[in-house]
């Protein structure tokens, strides 16, 4: 079944040099801002000014298993030009990395089905990226993680919380 990610109901957009990311309201989807650093868990740097389009995913849209209940979905994806980068927001701190596991397969699961959608931009560049903000500087390699993703999805991972377009 083809999934509709381009909901308008489920878009922000922006053009500023910094924005960030936030998903600090529960049961709610999230959400582009361009105001209050102190709420993003990604930092997004646009220092081109691209027009960028944020399409939230969860609590937003519609993702289905094959037994009708919801798939675990990333929090969302960014666009512009032939690009598309898809976002999992978390805000976990303390040890171990059980929210870079979690965030890979919500990942993995919404690429798989926005492949799926056939949409008509054709991207050329694919990123997908988990974002911590309480753990903004990860100390610890997950290379083999990041290679396996890509031969997966064909979308290059990155688990950092700042997010640089070119």
């Amino acid at each position: 079944m083809s999934v509709n990610f381009l909901v308008p109901t489920c878009q922000d957009i922006s053009d500023k040099k910094v924005f960030g990311l936030c998903d600090d309201r529960p049961q709610q989807r999230a959400y582009l801002d361009e105001t209050d650093g102190a709420k993003w868990v990604a930092v997004i740097a646009n220092e081109l000014r691209h027009s960028v389009t944020f399409n939230a995913v969860d609590h937003c849209i519609t993702i289905l298993k094959a037994d009708g209940t919801m798939h675990k979905r990333c929090d969302g994806l960014l666009t512009y030009d032939n690009v598309v980068l898809f976002v999992e927001l978390k805000e976990r701190g303390g040890k171990g990395t059980n929210w870079i596991a979690e965030g890979y397969e919500q990942l993995r699961t919404t690429i798989s089905h926005f492949e799926a959608s056939n949409l008509p931009v054709p991207y050329t560049i694919k990123k997908a990226y988990i974002a911590n903000g309480q753990r903004p500087k990860f100390r610890f390699t997950q290379t083999e993680r990041m290679e396996r993703f890509f031969q997966e999805t064909g979308y290059v991972l990155r688990i950092e919380r700042r997010i640089v377009l070119d």
